[in-house]
């Protein structure tokens, strides 16, 4: 049972909501990747302190790998290096804003554990502002935490919700956090898997399969009091043969699939995708013209993982007793149906 399970919690496809028609991998999770593993910190003391680390580790390093900045209000450390080289030099960190800096420096103790002949390192550390609810203001993360969710990374369903750096996220007025999904699909006359997962953290009205839902229609008497300096972090996985320039069109797509969900895309939203494969070096990567599954395969699967991050977070009070509410299941137009 997953972590949100045991809190009362469903995914999008338990409450019979299914983007898409591709089937999603046994796990519906960027795990569904072979060999990419996710990792948690999570801190969480009940009052002002709701933040964390999550961490995408891929099987190994070296992969050709691609960023796209949808707006670059935000600080993804080492992101020039992977947009000039095209490849990933390090695991995935996500955290608060104010602890990037700190997280980016255990990245590379990590890093330097792995070579200790190493003189040059690129870790790529990602972010977004849990200001809203946890006193961002005191840096919590420390090495240890870092280094807890890249030791402690594994297959297997992923925690979602208020869970690592998504404990302290708002999205869309609701209480978010960290998502995932997967699809599978054929794309050149092989199975391909594409996964996502998602830190989300950002402005506008949640729209569900096209129906617009506010927060003063599901939660009659609450404000919706989006706090500013929203951003979204979205990890693409794939097994796909790509190199970097096609893994930024997937990366590309991955943003433009927070529009399905209402994203407002504001000025202070930091919106940011990494895309990266998995797939042997010796493949050749797949041409162009090939590309059109593994695109809505992207967007299913961010979309869905969107979703999850609501759908699966708890109702959160933090910092100056600022609460954000979770989504309210009974008020959406779609019932619970049986997929997992």
């Amino acid at each position: 049972m997953t972590d949100a399970a045991q809190r009362g919690r469903l995914r999008a496809r338990s409450l019979g909501v299914v983007p898409g028609t591709l089937p999603t991998g046994p796990l519906n999770a960027i795990t569904d990747v072979d060999g990419v593993l996710v990792g948690h910190t999570t801190l969480d003391d009940g009052a002002e302190l709701h933040t964390g680390v999550t961490a995408v580790v891929p099987p190994r390093l070296g992969l050709p790998a691609a960023v796209h900045t949808g707006n670059g209000y935000g600080k993804l450390v080492g992101s020039t290096q992977v947009d000039e080289l095209g490849v990933l030099e390090s695991p995935i960190v996500l955290t608060a804003t104010l602890s990037v800096f700190r997280a980016a420096d255990a990245v590379l103790t990590y890093l330097m554990r792995l070579r200790p002949d190493g003189l040059s390192f690129n870790p790529l550390v990602g972010e977004t502002n849990d200001g809203h609810l946890s006193d961002i203001r005191r840096r919590p993360i420390t090495e240890q935490h870092v280094l807890d969710a890249l030791d402690g990374a594994s297959g297997g369903l992923p925690a979602e919700g208020c869970v690592g750096a998504g404990t302290g996220t708002t999205a869309l007025g609701y209480k978010a956090g960290i998502g995932t999904s997967s699809r599978r699909l054929t794309a050149g006359g092989d199975p391909v898997t594409v996964g996502a997962l998602v830190q989300a953290n950002f402005g506008g009205v949640l729209t569900v399969q096209g129906t617009p839902m506010p927060v003063e229609e599901l939660l009659p008497g609450v404000r919706d009091e989006q706090p500013p300096g929203n951003s979204c972090m979205i990890v693409i996985a794939t097994d796909a043969p790509l190199d970097a320039r096609r893994l930024g069109r997937l990366a590309r797509r991955a943003i433009f699939a927070m529009g399905r969900v209402g994203a407002s895309y504001a000025h202070g939203s930091g919106d940011y995708a990494i895309a990266f494969s998995t797939a042997p070096p010796q493949r050749e990567p797949l041409p162009d013209d090939r590309l059109d599954p593994l695109f809505a395969a992207v967007m299913d699967a961010v979309e869905e993982a969107l979703l999850n991050s609501l759908f699966t977070a708890t109702t959160t009070t933090g910092v100056h007793g600022r609460t954000s509410h979770a989504l309210p299941y009974d008020r959406l137009p779609v019932h619970p149906g049986t997929a997992g």
